[in-house]
């Protein structure tokens, strides 16, 4: 009898397995698919075919600049940086134990566009006018404006890391009430820096913080690609670990995890992820909240399958309202970071309205 119902068991386990890898590998081929929809939407239609062959170099000479040239960097870009924001936000609300956590509600965002504002008005990010159809205005001295930004969305995780440590009670309400102060003191000295900046500046600095997909080289991808690789493969090293820690801290130090070292090592990680996706983008709200709470719904809270889950589905949710907003009203492009907080602050409020202290 015993026997019969481990058995039963087991194959119960197994068909939820099975379940939660169709979702991954289901949510995977839906957003390569519109991905390569995305690259084929704008002024010029594009087949997919022709897509494809410009991937191997042998389009023809049009699809070939348009593709490799413009297109096909904005769905990375919106890959890339989509997954960056949802993998990193699903940790933050693990190892937080706050169902509300991810780099728009801490803080990390709003002190990376404080930053960049920084960097354009202080340190000689400077502008130029673009002449490309993709912005209006375009960063003459990225890399100055990139590191600012990843510096000072860096500065709220160590904020909200000594916060935590030395303030047992305060709870994960708590800690979105601290995001909130870092937010409007980081959105206070953006606005310092814009009342004096001039004209030039001050359009640069409004247009970065719009979010823009549009912007990223081939070599910005890279180092976000690189940095995404890196992070995934230590999130991934730590699934066990993560797992445990959703039981709670007691139960995961009770099976050997050290949980303070695995939440200062992941909220590091998860700060530089965000903050470089954040600096080469510009401001995108809520992805990092959003896509993890979606994911839940078909994997559960196993971290095996949820930060590749949560990393597909902003990869997907990003390529979305980028393609939405390039469509919508052609050939005026909408500003990303607004489509975004128009999704996710419906999701916010209902996680709040549930209770920030359950688990999503």
């Amino acid at each position: 009898m015993r026997k019969e119902q481990h058995s039963s068991q087991l194959r119960q386990y197994e068909r939820f397995v099975k379940r939660k890898k169709a979702a991954l590998l289901i949510s995977i081929i839906i957003t390569i698919l519109i991905a390569l929809y995305a690259t084929g939407v704008g002024s010029i239609k594009i087949p997919i075919s022709e897509i494809l062959r410009a991937v191997f170099g042998k389009a023809e000479g049009q699809f070939q600049t348009v593709i490799m040239g413009i297109r096909l960097p904005r769905v990375i870009a919106g890959v890339l940086a989509g997954a960056a924001l949802a993998s990193s936000g699903a940790v933050m609300q693990c190892v937080l134990r706050n169902p509300l956590a991810s780099a728009s509600t801490l803080g990390v965002s709003q002190g990376a566009a404080f930053g960049a504002a920084a960097g354009i008005v202080l340190f000689g990010g400077g502008v130029v006018n673009s002449t490309s159809a993709a912005s209006a205005i375009t960063i003459n001295n990225p890399w100055i404006v990139t590191v600012c930004a990843f510096v000072c969305g860096a500065i709220s995780t160590v904020v909200i890391i000594v916060i935590s440590q030395f303030k047992k009670d305060i709870g994960p309400g708590g800690l979105v009430l601290a995001g909130v102060a870092l937010s409007s003191l980081f959105g206070g000295g953006s606005t310092l820096l814009q009342y004096f900046a001039d004209d030039q500046k001050l359009g640069a600095i409004v247009f970065w913080t719009f979010g823009n997909l549009g912007n990223s080289s081939w070599k910005e991808l890279l180092i976000l690609a690189v940095m995404l690789l890196a992070a995934l493969f230590y999130f991934l090293l730590n699934r066990w670990n993560y797992n445990a820690m959703e039981s709670g801290a007691e139960t995961a130090q009770s099976l050997g995890v050290n949980t303070r070292a695995v939440m200062l090592v992941s909220m590091g990680i998860c700060s530089l992820l965000a903050a470089t996706a954040v600096s080469f983008v510009g401001i995108i709200s809520f992805v990092g909240l959003v896509a993890p709470h979606i994911m839940r719904k078909f994997v559960g809270n196993d971290y095996r399958y949820l930060v590749p889950g949560s990393a597909v589905a902003g990869a997907l949710l990003l390529i979305l309202a980028d393609t939405f907003g390039r469509s919508v009203i052609a050939p005026v492009i909408l500003p990303i970071g607004a489509i975004t907080s128009f999704l996710g602050a419906p999701m916010f409020l209902f996680l709040l309205f549930k209770g920030g202290n359950k688990r999503g």
